[in-house]
């Protein structure tokens, strides 16, 4: 059973979809049925080019925003990046940091995901810090040893406090956008560690507070039983979030399962 922890988390990253009409439509969707879900906390992370303009449209509803990365610096000569201080001036709460494209296709290491979780941290941004292996390390049995390395690494030099602040996300890579996903028990073994590694790092109490999500291929058939699992507090969603009908769904099934573990 699920210890008492924070409301089920449902995060929809819109990746690179959404023009401005298109935004507009789809928060209006998401709004129209968001309080038969408001058991959950959700959260919808757009493209930067919309940020302004969904955050106007989520003012006071109780749906959260974010951004989908950052720079670690406050300003410079960064051409194409963001700063956590203009994400926080956007409206936004929450950033994704180190998702598995933006390691994959831009290069980014966990040094650099720890100087962007410092960054988000240090302007009262939410992390959500992305984990997890290629299809070639699962099956050659480096899950565990990938992960660890990742919380490590990323969340170096943080204390206790400082992470109180911070969301996991789980996220095998194989998983994502593929349409395959973890099973029930793949997903729990991976997220149990993790909160394992947590316990060791920050303590039992921090630990076992903290919120660690699930994500890869999440769609309204499987998050039943995904949430049904013990580690398992919400999910970071790609392609299911981009329809209200899908995203709302996967809220109420994890409320579903929430209230029957209860």
């Amino acid at each position: 059973m699920k210890e008492a922890r924070q409301k089920p988390l449902i995060a929809g990253n819109w990746k690179m979809h959404m023009t401005l009409a298109e935004a507009r439509g789809l928060v209006a969707d998401i709004l129209k049925a968001a309080e038969e879900v408001s058991g959950a906390s959700l959260l919808v992370f757009p493209p930067f080019t919309a940020l302004d303009e969904v955050a106007r449209l989520l003012r006071g509803t109780g749906v959260g925003l974010g951004g989908q990365d950052l720079f670690w610096e406050e300003k410079g000569a960064f051409t194409g990046e963001i700063s956590a201080l203009m994400l926080r001036d956007s409206g936004c709460s929450h950033v994704i940091v180190g998702h598995s494209e933006r390691r994959q296709y831009f290069g980014e290491t966990d040094a650099a995901v720890n100087r962007k979780v410092r960054a988000a941290l240090g302007s009262g941004l939410h992390p959500i810090v992305c984990v997890g292996e290629t299809l070639e390390e699962r099956e050659a049995g480096r899950t565990a040893v990938k992960v660890a390395r990742q919380i490590e690494d990323g969340l170096s030099g943080l204390t206790p406090e400082e992470f109180s602040s911070v969301i996991i996300a789980y996220e095998p890579i194989w998983a994502i956008g593929t349409g395959r996903t973890a099973s029930p028990a793949q997903a729990e073994e991976v997220q149990a560690r993790i909160r394992g590694l947590l316990e060791e790092k920050y303590g039992i109490g921090p630990a076992s507070c903290a919120i660690i999500l699930y994500g890869g291929s999440v769609k309204r058939a499987n998050s039943y039983s995904l949430f049904k699992e013990k580690d398992i507090d919400g999910f970071l969603i790609g392609g299911a979030s981009l329809e209200a009908d899908s995203f709302i769904g996967i809220a109420r099934e994890a409320l579903r399962a929430d209230r029957e573990e209860q």
